[in-house]
């Protein structure tokens, strides 16, 4: 067993309106508090976190495999929208309501869109994707902030949007974790070397390139573009998690983001870098949760505010108090 995760207690698979398939797996209590995972880069459903938390916070965590990853169906041409689509079909068959959600990585845009289209009660998005290709990050204060390899993946992605997908389907499981090792700082790879992490990593690796590496880098040319949709129509909280070593995700750890994001809260974690959504599950969780709670309800115990309904839609703007804060 892994001291960050552990194998899923449940899996599946659900059927889509247009026939697709879409895998999952889930763990915590069947009837506990729903959070659907969006999991980083290539990565399938097993890749979970909150070893033992999730149980402990009553969470009945679902991790989704995108189309073309791991069991779900691959869906060419698929567009940000087409996955708020899939998460509100999962939600209804899964009998999951109105779910909270976590983004990892390369799932943060994804589960953006969700929060814009009105799919999710609320949303922590830790270690996410920034959106690199925005205007703001050409600018001479950020010329030095991108790494020279991913500014010209950026360049590239935007300047022919086939080629460099067709480039990105070049990859494989072992190009992967080759890129996320080299790319770390020690304190995560303290983290990726625990051995059950690590098997568990690998196993997740493979189960996403199991068909391939189309779906992957669908993936990677829609997050590494031009995000369209507004993140200021956003209405539901959203907490961002970011590691102060953590200089693979965002330029600037999360700050811009922030601003765009309507009461939106960035916290900075000191000693570590990406590996955060493994390291401090528990009070993403935690915080998630209450914000996830109604408002009328948001003074009780989490206890009592897990087992509250939360309508989906588009709610009312978050109060001033829970702006964004700096790290």
């Amino acid at each position: 067993m892994s001291l960050y995760i552990d194998d899923p207690a449940r899996l599946g698979e659900e059927r889509l309106s247009d026939g697709r398939s879409l895998g999952w797996a889930e763990w915590g209590p069947p009837d506990g508090s729903p959070v659907v995972l969006c999991p980083g880069a290539a990565t399938s459903r097993w890749l979970g976190f909150g070893a033992a938390t999730v149980e402990a916070l009553g969470v009945r965590l679902v991790s989704v495999d995108r189309p073309g990853l791991g069991v779900s169906t691959p869906a060419p041409g698929r567009s940000f929208s087409d996955f708020a689509d899939d998460i509100r079909q999962l939600a209804a068959l899964r009998g999951l309501g109105c779910p909270a959600m976590v983004a990892n990585s390369q799932g943060a845009p994804f589960a953006l869109v969700c929060a814009v289209e009105g799919v999710v009660s609320a949303l922590a998005v830790v270690s996410g994707a920034d959106e690199v290709a925005a205007p703001e990050f050409a600018t001479p204060e950020f010329a030095t902030a991108l790494p020279p390899d991913l500014r010209g993946l950026v360049d590239r992605t935007e300047r022919d949007p086939a080629g460099a997908e067709e480039f990105f389907a070049g990859l494989d499981a072992e190009a992967m974790s080759a890129m996320v090792m080299a790319g770390s700082p020690e304190c995560d790879l303290a983290v990726y070397r625990e051995p059950g992490f690590a098997a568990a990593y690998r196993r997740a690796l493979a189960e996403g390139f199991a068909q391939g590496a189309a779906g992957y880098a669908r993936d990677t040319v829609l997050a590494m573009g031009r995000w369209p949709f507004e993140l200021t129509e956003i209405t539901v909280p959203v907490d961002l998690w970011y590691g102060e070593r953590d200089t693979g995700h965002s330029p600037d750890n999360g700050a811009f983001l922030a601003t765009r994001i309507p009461g939106a809260r960035r916290r900075v974690v000191p000693g570590i870098g990406g590996a955060v959504l493994w390291t401090h599950a528990e009070p993403i969780l935690t915080s998630l949760l209450n914000k996830a709670a109604p408002r009328s309800v948001a003074n009780r115990p989490v206890t009592d505010q897990l087992s509250a309904s939360h309508p989906c839609g588009r709610g009312p703007r978050l109060s001033p108090d829970t702006g964004a804060t700096g790290a």
